[in-house]
């Protein structure tokens, strides 16, 4: 082998050996510091995809419940409806019978004291026909009676109560 031939060897080795090195070194760079960073970025991406997940789940149920209460809060307000339905029916029914009631009692009421009314009218017109008829007769009377008859009707009269007395 000829001096250049090992040279050419030597510099052919000593590139094989500087790249082994080379490779060995960025080994021992890439396994001491890079890949503890980038297991260490890894782990926090791994954490925080754990913890969105984890809060997406407590969402997801929470929604559940609030889904539920929302659920529960509509059945509530459709038995409160219900009940208050009921309850303003019952009331109108109750206000319209006392209100029927007070109507036929106020209706038999006004009969009766348009009863009373019609007799009292029925005795004052009464009354003033009397009282008219009486001042009539009166009239009548001074007018057709003489001293003549005056004298004949009172000893009519005390004869008729001499009889009475004489029994």
């Amino acid at each position: 082998m000829s001096e250049e031939r090992l040279y050419l060897e030597i510099s052919i080795w000593s590139q094989v050996a500087s790249s082994i090195l080379f490779v060995g070194a960025l080994v021992f760079i890439w396994n001491k510091w890079i890949v503890s960073v980038v297991l260490a970025a890894q782990a926090r991406s791994n954490a925080q995809i754990a913890e969105s997940e984890r809060h997406r789940d407590e969402a997801r149920g929470a929604l559940g419940s609030l889904r539920e209460e929302i659920d529960s809060a509509r059945r509530d307000a459709e038995l409160i409806e219900q009940r208050a339905e009921l309850h303003a029916q019952r009331e109108r029914e109750t206000i319209l019978k006392d209100a029927t009631e007070g109507g036929e009692r106020a209706l038999r009421d006004a009969g009766g004291e348009l009863e009373r009314a019609r007799a009292a009218a029925s005795l004052r017109l009464r009354d003033e026909l009397l009282d008219r008829a009486l001042q009539i007769a009166r009239h009548d009377a001074v007018r057709r009676v003489d001293s003549a008859l005056d004298s004949r009707l009172v000893e009519r009269f005390v004869g008729s109560l001499e009889e009475t007395a004489r029994g």
